[in-house]
C-alpha cells in the first residue's frame, strides 16, 4: 500500500503522524506503531525525493 502513495499523499500522512504523535495521550503499543508508520512514510517521500532529483541531474547533465 505504502509504494503506491504519491509524495503528497505520503507526505501529508506522515504530517498526520508526527501530529499524532506530538499530541500524545495514545498507548505505548499506539505510538510505536505510529512511528512504525512515520518511518515507512519517511522512506517514500525519500525514494520520491531521490528519484526527482535523480531525474533532473539527468536533464541537466
Amino acid at each position: 500500500m505504502t509504494e503506491q502513495l504519491s509524495y503528497e499523499q505520503a507526505r501529508a500522512e506522515l504530517a498526520e503522524v508526527v501530529q499524532k504523535l506530538e499530541s500524545g495521550g495514545g498507548t505505548l503499543e499506539e505510538s510505536l506503531a505510529l512511528w512504525e508508520r512515520g518511518e515507512q512514510l519517511a522512506k517514500v517521500c525519500q525514494t520520491w525525493l531521490d528519484t526527482a532529483k535523480a531525474r533532473l541531474d539527468a536533464a541537466t547533465s
